[in-house]
């Protein structure tokens, strides 16, 4: 017996020491991961990032995982880390077990998990049922755990609360502010593990998840800043917080900046389904937009998201009739708000649109002296699945019902209906591309907020213009891009008052492993002098331009080789390359004006096409199996009075 007594304290010290060590080294370890992030942080405050930006570094800056309350519940398994190790090109496996890899990495990616209720659902569905008081709780719990659909349910219903303003009263607000610092702290941490300045960029930040009655007035939130600045708030939910208008988050990146000492930007998206309220002519809640507002705005968000999965929010051919492409990824999105709890009227479109905001922002700078929407643009692709694809051959949905299958094309969007949107409608896209001067977070982020950068819808064509007064053809046989910082602005910039009439440096070269190039456009916006805000889009440099002609303002289209029986297309048509030195035919020197660039590449094959051929997928009649995909710059503003 005593030698028994004997083993068995010798096996409880033995242990002892083994869990000793265990979380000595986890100190350790964890103290040596806080000192590294300190040193990357201190580099970061450090760096210079201004100068002539040479590298094009892409990426994702809006992507969801497992700790978003809607991709939980609608399924998905992948969490920060999963999303991260695919991003950097490693092979993960997806939700329902298919095997997904990138063909090309990203330099960086944001993964933008929902502030609102940030894992809620999933801890809604850990949770002993005993302990659920709430008795709408407890039937989501119940619901979830029916099954996948059961948990769909739940999730739509959830969704429509926070739609309707009553999810507040339904999750209790300490313990979802509890719930949602842990997460945060978790999710941080894998964050700054996985950031590798100078190879791959792993961005803090999250999204705000505003949407009255169901109209979308999202934001992603991108932090500067690594661990030690991050860990010292709590991602901003208008639900937790009770606040209804967006000024409510700017006073929070305020107090984040000035507590910290770091940095953060926001970015707009989907203001399709906003029912008009992301680009209004007035301030929330009503009355004119003062010079304040105004300002706040500009500088709290340089950027919107013109292009994703929920479809393209450029233009639309109600604002756009002499536009013979405003129609690209309208369809579904138009309908109605983000929930389809309001249909929409053809009155909301103008506020739904970034083009007609950019107008609307030189409007609103001739009365207060500042432009609320001088913005540049992004895509990105608002995944809820871990995986951030943009390529119509590997496209794995918004959510995780959507991954590669034969039904998803077909399948209602719309809780109980088969009325309004469908899987076909989802845009397998897009992707951020930034020019920088370094791959790092103050790099990235700085650009961001000078705006050097343009959105994809997914295809990775390179892209760069540059405003100017005297750049000539010439220009082309030096180093073009030196000229075009020295005498001139990049992307995103103001051009400052000239002589003679502007020119553009406009070059794009085809993605090298996508489609030729079909043409290259100059998208400007003005006000005239009665005040009336005008738009006119200029073909400017197009393929095969011995052929091809202008008729009556039209160009000849550049033709069609999608095959739809074997869902292929051909570069038998449209140029690898376009370069153009553009000067404004219509200049007015005395009239605010923007410009921004649009590249169309030639006719390919979607998402839902593959699908038909790899799974004899049976599509709806008014599917659209393909597209032109496309390229948006951000303008160049000219501002007389500059």
């Amino acid at each position: 017996m005593a030698s028994i007594r004997k083993i068995a304290l010798g096996t409880v010290a033995a242990a002892a020491v083994g869990a000793g060590l265990y979380f000595g080294w986890g100190a350790f370890k964890a103290s040596r991961e806080a000192s590294k992030a300190e040193e990357i942080q201190a580099a970061n405050d450090k760096e210079v990032t201004s100068g002539i930006a040479t590298k094009l570094l892409w990426g994702d800056t809006h992507l969801h995982t497992s700790n978003s309350i809607d991709a939980f519940g609608f399924g998905v398994k992948l969490g920060p880390e999963e999303a991260l190790r695919f991003a950097r090109g490693e092979e993960v496996t997806s939700t329902w077990g298919l095997k997904a890899k990138l063909e090309r990495p990203l330099d960086f990616l944001v993964i933008a998990d929902h502030s609102g209720g940030l894992g809620a659902t999933q801890r809604l569905y850990d949770a002993p049922r005993f302990m659920i008081k709430d008795k709408t709780l407890l039937r989501w719990h119940d619901m979830m755990h029916e099954g996948h659909r059961g948990r769909q349910r739940a999730t739509m219903e959830l969704i429509n609360a926070a739609g309707q303003g009553t999810l507040g009263s339904i999750l209790p607000r300490d313990e979802q502010a509890k719930g949602t610092m842990k997460i945060w702290t978790s999710h941080t941490a894998i964050v700054e593990r996985y950031n590798q300045p100078g190879k791959f960029t792993a961005f803090m930040g999250f999204e705000y998840t505003l949407m009255p009655n169901g109209d979308n007035l999202h934001r992603v939130v991108i932090l500067r800043d690594g661990k030690p600045r991050a860990d010292q708030v709590r991602p901003y939910d208008p639900q937790t917080e009770g606040t209804e208008t967006v000024d409510k988050l700017w006073d929070y990146m305020d107090a984040y900046e000035k507590k910290t000492g770091g940095k953060m930007l926001a970015i707009p998206h989907n203001s399709n389904v906003s029912n008009g309220l992301m680009f209004e002519m007035v301030q929330p809640g009503g009355g004119p937009i003062t010079a304040d507002y105004a300002r706040r705005r500009a500088v709290r968000e340089p950027l919107v998201e013109i292009t994703q999965i929920k479809g393209d929010s450029e233009s639309h051919p109600f604002l756009s009739p002499n536009d013979e492409f405003a129609n690209f990824g309208d369809a579904g999105w138009e309908l109605g708000n983000l929930t389809m709890q309001r249909a929409k009227t053809p009155d909301m479109l103008g506020g739904d649109y970034v083009r007609e905001a950019l107008k609307r922002g030189l409007a609103i700078e001739a009365k207060t002296g500042v432009n609320p929407y001088k913005f540049g643009l992004i895509g990105s692709t608002d995944s809820h699945t871990g995986l951030a694809t943009a390529d119509e051959d590997n496209f794995f949905g918004k959510h995780s019902d959507a991954e590669p299958n034969k039904e998803r094309a077909s399948q209602a969007q719309n809780l109980g209906t088969r009325q309004g949107r469908f899987g076909w409608h989802y845009l397998a896209g897009g992707y951020a591309a930034v020019w920088a001067t370094a791959n790092t977070r103050a790099a990235i982020f700085d650009a961001m907020m000078r705006r050097e950068a343009y959105a994809t819808t997914g295809p990775r064509m390179q892209v760069r213009v540059f405003g100017g007064w005297d750049f000539t053809d010439k220009d082309w046989t030096g180093d073009w891009v030196k000229a075009g910082y020295a005498r001139g602005v990049p992307m995103g910039a103001d051009l400052k008052a000239g002589k003679g009439r502007p020119s553009f440096l406009i070059s794009a070269l085809k993605d090298p492993e996508g489609a030729n190039l079909d043409r290259v456009q100059v998208v400007k916006g003005w006000v005239d002098a009665s005040g009336k805000m005008q738009e006119k889009v200029f073909d400017v440099s197009w393929s095969s331009p011995e052929k091809r002609k202008l008729v009556g303002g039209k160009l000849t289209p550049v033709g069609d080789t999608v095959d739809i029986k074997k869902a292929t297309y051909t570069n038998s048509i449209g140029a690898p390359e376009l370069r153009s030195v553009w000067i404004d035919p219509e200049f007015n020197p005395d009239q605010r004006a923007f410009y921004y660039v649009r590249v169309l590449e030639i006719p390919t094959p979607r998402w839902v096409l593959f699908d038909m051929i790899r799974f004899g997928a049976k599509l709806l009649p008014e599917t659209e199996l393909k597209s032109q995909e496309r390229a948006y710059t951000s303008p160049i503003w000219y501002n007389p009075t500059v």
